[in-house]
């Protein structure tokens, strides 16, 4: 298996509002065609610009956007490997979990989720990456462990002993 180069422009993508109201995945296309030992070769750089229409006065966050939420979700489950290629630092991992789960949002403190949400979706988002990863004869657990280390989490010594 060859692998494919990281898409030109590989850190940043355009979600335009067409794209967004139909439901359309074609700006991942670039990412959804990697071969999966490129994807998680290739780190966690990938940022998702979403350019929606709006008032200059709506106080909403992109995640509390029901449009942009929909077309995040849809993402989510046909690539299930998007956490693990969003970018960290910047909030962009942050942002995606967001739009898939409640939470609140607090000017100075931020997104805070609803922690049983949050616990399970984590979990089982490891377990399908991990099992993604060994389909593949890839090994991306030090990715898993820091994507949950982004959102709060800090993995036991001995998760991976059952997996």
């Amino acid at each position: 298996m060859a692998d494919v180069p990281m898409p030109a422009a590989a850190g940043s993508l355009l979600i335009g509002p067409n794209a967004i109201r139909q439901l359309d995945l074609a700006p991942l296309d670039p990412w959804a065609s990697l071969e999966p030992a490129s994807l998680v070769k290739g780190g966690a750089e990938l940022t998702l610009q979403f350019d929606w229409p709006r008032e200059a006065d709506d106080p909403r966050e992109l995640s509390e956007i029901p449009e942009i939420r929909l077309w995040s979700l849809r993402a989510d489950a046909a690539y299930p490997w998007l956490p693990l290629v969003l970018e960290r630092s910047s909030g962009q991992l942050t942002r995606h979990v967001a739009m898939l789960l409640p939470h609140s949002f607090n000017r100075t403190e931020g997104i805070r989720f609803a922690g049983e949400s949050l616990e399970l979706w984590i979990t089982h988002r490891l377990f399908v990456l991990d099992g993604w990863a060994q389909l593949h004869e890839l090994s991306c657990r030090q990715g898993l462990g820091q994507m949950a280390a982004v959102l709060g989490f800090e993995l036991d010594a001995n998760f991976w002993d059952h997996a």
